[in-house]
């Protein structure tokens, strides 16, 4: 007798990616052809929460079986009384799962954007070093379809078009190091895995408190959505979330293309040129020389850009435009600077 659907489902999931990662890392150059590469280490960013526990035990069940080593990281916050005794909690259970190695790592989260994005910046720093740290080929990432789809809809409601509408990418980071494996799963696939395999888990209270956007766009959005649409309006904002994706990559490639032909000989963009762009490439050559300039890529939002770009098409002889990262985007003689100042 085979193992229950919603494990089959985790786990064949897992093994996908797995057997992606052997390929993106085969073979390191300049190894021995003769000798067989060394096997990559995988590390589940693990939480406590069900999404995450079914990626460890997944991960412990398939790694050996593909010849991958299985490592875990738990990420304590340090947000609410007693996460430290949390965090050495699920270590204790990714070792017992068979992990390792398996590391609890301690952030001090600021407050630059928000609570939760906070929150984001330090979790992924904590990992991006635990990955350099262990020499780690990848982290998997336990969010699934009912994720992606509070993203979408995040991204609708900041009006930060396209490529916020593509949501989560399956593969992501420094060279692709963050890899979903969850993104075509739903949540109860998860819950239901941990339950059948007597997996314990901890739901953050976070999750359901209202201060938080995602949480009361989980409890209550959502709902009236499915309510007013019926069922399947999750399924849905995923699909939209991969065809914004692919719409934004192509979109991308043709800015990186066309950013050669608008700057001068000097470097600097010529304004006559941005204007001939289609607006949603302008936008981005735009948006790419920002980020170049010294403007966070977080904090770089759509009525920034909009902004700028009116400096291209609605030229009335306006003021220098300030940018996050004390970045200022100005026109001078027919030239768009944008520079730190």
């Amino acid at each position: 007798m085979g193992p229950h659907p919603a494990v089959a489902a985790i786990r064949l999931a897992v093994r996908r990616v797995l057997n992606d990662i052997l390929d993106d890392h085969g073979r390191t150059p300049g190894h021995p052809a003769h000798e067989p590469p060394p096997s990559p280490l995988v590390l589940a960013a693990c939480s406590g929460g069900a999404d995450s526990m079914a990626l460890a035990s997944a991960l412990a069940f398939e790694a050996p079986r593909l010849g991958v080593r299985a490592g875990g990281v738990t990420v304590d916050h340090g947000l609410q009384a007693g996460s430290d005794l949390r965090a050495a909690e699920v270590a204790s259970r990714l070792r017992e799962l068979g992990l390792d190695p398996v590391e609890s790592v301690a952030v001090t989260v600021g407050r630059d954007g928000g609570p939760e994005a906070a929150a984001r910046d330090a979790r992924y720093a904590a990992l991006d070093a635990a990955t350099e740290r262990h020499g780690a080929a990848a982290v998997l990432l336990g969010h699934t379809r009912d994720d992606q789809a509070e993203t979408v809809l995040l991204g609708l409601a900041r009006g930060s078009g396209i490529r916020s509408l593509s949501g989560m990418a399956a593969v992501s980071g420094a060279d692709g190091r963050y890899r979903r494996p969850f993104l075509r799963l739903d949540r109860q696939t998860a819950r239901k895995a941990c339950m059948v395999q007597s997996l314990p888990v901890w739901d953050d209270p976070h999750n359901a408190d209202p201060a938080y956007t995602r949480s009361r766009l989980r409890h209550e959005g959502l709902p009236a959505l499915e309510k007013a649409l019926g069922k399947g309006v999750v399924e849905a904002l995923a699909r939209t979330a991969q065809l914004s994706r692919d719409d934004a990559d192509a979109l991308d490639a043709w800015a990186g293309r066309a950013e050669a032909g608008v700057r001068d000989a000097d470097g600097r963009l010529e304004c006559a040129a941005l204007h001939d762009l289609p607006p949603a490439v302008r936008r981005r050559v735009l948006r790419r020389a920002a980020i170049e300039a010294g403007a966070p890529a977080g904090s770089l939002f759509a009525r920034h850009i909009e902004e700028v770009d009116r400096l291209i098409t609605g030229w009335r002889g306006q003021g220098a435009i300030n940018l996050p990262g004390r970045v200022v985007a100005r026109r001078q003689g027919g030239r768009l600077v944008i520079r730190q100042g």
